[in-house]
């Protein structure tokens, strides 16, 4: 996959998560060409995210691999945390 629909495509997702839809669901929503008044599933998300938030974008995209990093140096943080509080307890 091109860098550029990568970065498409988790825009899609992000925008799916912030209107609290499950991004691992989405194809059951999406059109299949088999109806053709709906909208495509892109257009239907910024559509959604439009209405909501007033934007079609979200403020920032963030990779997969980006947000994971990111995940696990904040869990790493709380549990640093944690143990500091543990021993200044003790």
């Amino acid at each position: 996959m091109r860098d550029g629909a990568a970065i498409c495509l988790t825009a899609r997702y992000r925008m799916a998560r912030e209107l609290g839809l499950n991004p691992a669901k989405l194809g059951k929503i999406d059109n299949h060409k088999q109806e053709p008044w709906k909208l495509p599933l892109s257009q239907f998300i910024e559509q959604l995210n439009f209405e909501r938030f007033g934007k079609t974008t979200p403020d920032n995209v963030v990779s997969v691999e980006e947000r994971c990093r990111l995940e696990a140096a904040k869990r790493e943080e709380r549990r640093a945390t944690r143990r500091q509080r543990a021993t200044d307890r003790t």
